[in-house]
Order: structure tokens, then sequence, then C-alpha cells
């Protein structure tokens, strides 16, 4: 039997108000994180741990790998597993937090609230038949890929910590193990709300919504219809994230209902990816085998996530059934717009475009098509046209491509803007290092197996600072060769 977690340490500069406690029991559950024998704090996010009024200096080291390990309690905890269900891969299964443990709600110096949250700290009431731990590897990638995410300026949970816990989980083969501190919004998902409709649990459905707004939406509490006002809000976010995904090449894997936070962030990092070559039928998840989240069918499956989340809200969008699944479809109906909008705006940067025109959504889909046709980089082809001068990238020499540029070179031309303000725009928007596969495979292998953590720390140091062309991206600035057969794996 493992010993429960003792109850106390030192602050540390917590500062915990746990409000998602306070809701209806039926959504969650109060439980300890599961002590390990032997944790080792090897990744802590300092500049994150500062900027969440924390204290570096005591939580670097043995203190601070305690509380992330779950062996011991920051003050003010009050630990919890959230029930959620999902639908995975189409098929609606009844979740929770299987493997994570929710401390509380952190409230920074300048009162903004996060939760932090333990990931593989053992098994929960909802673990069902697994064990509830975490590989190290998987840890490791999320930590990195979060904290790239961020630093492209796309919303995301964050990564606090890693600790190794001298425990060994049995996937194929023995892993070492590992938990992460997750930092979030909230882990409000579509899947918590999917959970309390499907119990019939009307007032745990309305509690949650109204603590949903509340707490990501005040400014619709107002609204004549909230719920209605709550489902085109998480709609809106959804569309900007999801388009700003498809900006940088980034694929998630695995969006799954109980995968869409509904304060709009990048939540759960299990097969995830980016892209080399151009092609939106790229796929790289092993779980994934009919290409549901594939690149290019992530904004229609983000859709279908809301259709699910619009169905659990029918009851409190209007007394009247078929009134309410009105107001839905209506709502719904305006994705694809609201989407296209967002990822136009975001490809016109991309292009160093200040203004848009008719034709800017054709231009910008021409240069995805002669991308597609000659197998071209995407990151480094949208870089390679932001260089002072806006030259020809080798690219351009496929005369379907040359065309484009033609039409490209006339369209800068066209706006008041100089060209050395689109090049500015350009370095701006378009990143020089992303954390391509070939990179983020060679760095987990040097940590996982060798215990070498230097490659991994000079990845994270070059994706840190994406748009930066200097000597710490220099390394990651060519693409590598693809990897043959590529795939990324859940972790679970």
């Amino acid at each position: 039997m493992h010993p429960h977690p003792a109850k106390t340490t030192p602050s540390q500069g917590w500062n915990f108000d746990n409000t998602y406690a306070r809701l209806p029991e039926s959504l969650h559950v109060r439980m300890n994180p599961v002590p390990v024998r032997a944790p080792k704090l090897v990744l802590f996010n300092r500049p994150l741990a500062e900027a969440l009024g924390l204290d570096p200096q005591e939580m670097d080291g043995e203190a601070g790998g305690a509380v992330f390990a779950g062996n011991r309690l920051p003050e003010g905890a009050e630990p919890l597993a959230q029930a959620y269900a999902g639908h995975q891969f189409g098929h609606f299964t009844m979740l929770g937090d299987g493997r994570a443990i929710l401390l509380g709600e952190h409230v920074t110096p300048a009162g903004e609230r996060f939760d932090i949250q333990l990931k593989g700290s053992g098994q929960t009431a909802f673990s069902r038949l697994g064990d509830g731990r975490a590989a190290l590897g998987p840890m490791l990638r999320e930590y990195l890929v979060s904290e790239a995410m961020h630093a492209l300026g796309i919303p995301t949970t964050r990564s606090l910590a890693v600790v190794s816990t001298g425990e060994a989980v049995y996937r194929e083969d023995s892993l070492p193990g590992a938990i992460l501190t997750r930092v979030a919004a909230s882990h409000i998902r579509v899947g918590t709300f999917q959970y309390a409709a499907s119990r019939g649990d009307g007032q745990a459905l309305r509690a949650l919504a109204d603590y949903t707004i509340k707490r990501h939406y005040p400014e619709l509490a107002e609204a004549g219809n909230p719920y209605l006002a709550l489902l085109h809000a998480v709609m809106e976010r959804q569309a900007s994230l999801v388009a700003s995904w498809l900006h940088v090449g980034f694929i998630h894997g695995v969006m799954n209902t109980d995968n869409m936070s509904l304060c709009g962030e990048t939540i759960d990092y299990g097969p995830c990816a980016f892209l080399d070559t151009y092609a939106p039928d790229t796929v790289f998840s092993s779980i994934d085998q009919g290409g549901r989240y594939a690149y290019g069918n992530q904004p229609h499956m983000a859709q279908w996530d809301l259709a699910r989340f619009a169905e659990t809200l029918l009851p409190l969008l209007h007394a009247d059934e078929k009134q309410a699944i009105a107001l839905a479809e209506e709502s719904l109906l305006s994705f694809a717009d609201t989407f296209r909008r967002f990822w136009l705006s975001g490809m016109c940067g991309k292009l160093g475009l200040f203004t848009q025109e008719d034709g800017d959504l054709e231009l910008a889909q021409g240069l995805l098509t002669c991308l597609q046709a000659i197998h071209a980089d995407y990151t480094g082809t949208f870089r390679d046209l932001a260089t002072a001068a806006l030259a020809e990238a080798p690219v351009f020499a496929d005369a379907d491509c040359a065309q484009w540029h033609e039409r490209w070179q006339a369209r800068l031309a066209r706006q008041p803007q100089s060209r050395q303000d689109a090049c500015a725009l350009m370095r701006e928007r378009n990143p020089v290092v992303i954390p391509r596969n070939t990179f983020v495979e060679e760095a987990l292998k040097a940590a996982v197996e060798n215990d070498d953590y230097a490659p991994l720390t000079l990845l994270l140091k070059a994706v840190s600072q994406p748009f930066e062309d200097g000597p710490d991206q220099a390394a990651y600035r060519t693409p590598p060769a693809p990897i043959p057969g590529y795939k990324t794996f859940c972790g679970t």
C-alpha cells in the first residue's frame, strides 16, 4: 500500500481558491495523488513559475519535486479527479480523470486563475483497468510541445514541471515513469457537459454552465439567452484555435470531445505532431487509422465536437426542444464562415498582407495547392517568403508556383504598406523553428534512454523563441529528412 501524501508543505507561493470543488459532487471525486518511490525533478519551468507568482528558488529541487510528484500536497490544495465523458473517434464513452488529479486552482498576484493538475499521478475512481501512471517520454513531449505552442502565440495549457518517479510503467515494454504538472485556465471540456447530460442531471448541467460562464465568459451573464451566447462564444474560440493550428502546421491527433477545452486552449499532446511537407491528408497518430483527425480535417472535426456540445445545452437553450434545436443549428451553421475568417486573417499575415481583398482567399489557397503539388516544406517555404528582399524561394522554380509568385507580388504592390513592412509582418507570423518530428524524437530518445537532457534543453531553447533567426535556432532551421512511416502514440 502506498502512504497518503503529506498534507502540507511550505507555501512556495501557492494561493489556492478551489471553486470547481464547490460544484455538485457528481462532477468530481475527492481523492489524493498516489505517492511515488523516488521522485526526481527533471524539468522545471522557472519563467512560468515566476509568472504564476510562485517561488522558483523554493521549488527547483527536492521540495518542488515532492509536490510535483504528489508526495506532498501544496498548502490549500483540495485534490480531486474530474468526471467527464467523450466521443472517442466517434464512439461515446464515460471517462473521467483516470490518471490525473486536479490539485486546485491557483490565483496569481495579478488575480488570474489557473488549474494545477498532476498527470500520471496514480489510479483514481475513473481509472477503469488503467494503472493511472504515465511514461517519461510522453510527458516530456507534452512539456516540449505545449511550451512551443505558447511561444508561437497559440492558446494552450502549459507545463510547469516533469518529475521522474523512480518506478516503471508497463505498456508494450517497461518504461520509466513520470508525472507532468499541467497548468490550464481550466479543464472544463465538452466531455464534462456530456457527462452531466448523459446522466440526466439537469441540476449539475445548469450549475456547470453557469460556472463556465462565470469563470470564462463573465460578459455573457447579462445576455438575453446566456447559454446560447455560451455556445457561440465557445465556437468562436475553437474556430480561432483550430485556424491557428493550421497556420503552423500542427496536427492535434486526437480531437475527441474530451479534448476540447471550453476556454479555448489546446489540451492533450498525446499523438500530436507538425507537418513537414505540406499535405492536408497527413496523419501521424497510430490510433487514427481512418484519418478522422488528419491535418486538413481538423476544422470539420471541431464543428462536429461543437455539435455534441450544443446537444448537451438543448435543455438550457429553450423549454421547447424544437426551438432549442433551431437555435443550436443556427449557431453551428455559422462555424464555417467564422473559421474561414480566422484562417484567412492569419494567412494574410503569413503572406505579408495588411489589407484584405476579395481574391485573398484564392491567393492563400493557391499557394497551398502549389506546396502540395511539389511536396514543399510548409514551415520553411513560408519563412523563405519573409526574406528581406522578398526574393523568390527555390520552390518557385516550378512554373505554376512561379505564376502564383507573380500574383502575390502584384498583390503586395497594391497595399499601402512598404515591402519592408511586409517583410517584418511575415517574420512575425512565420516561425523559423517548430518542434519537428525528427528533432523531437532525437531529444526524447536521449533523455529517456540515456538520461541525457542536453538535446531536449537545446531544442526547448530554440522553440521558445520560434520567430528568432539566431544561433539558438540555427541547428533547427534546415528541415531534416522526414522519418519514413513516422507514427506518434497516445501514451496511455
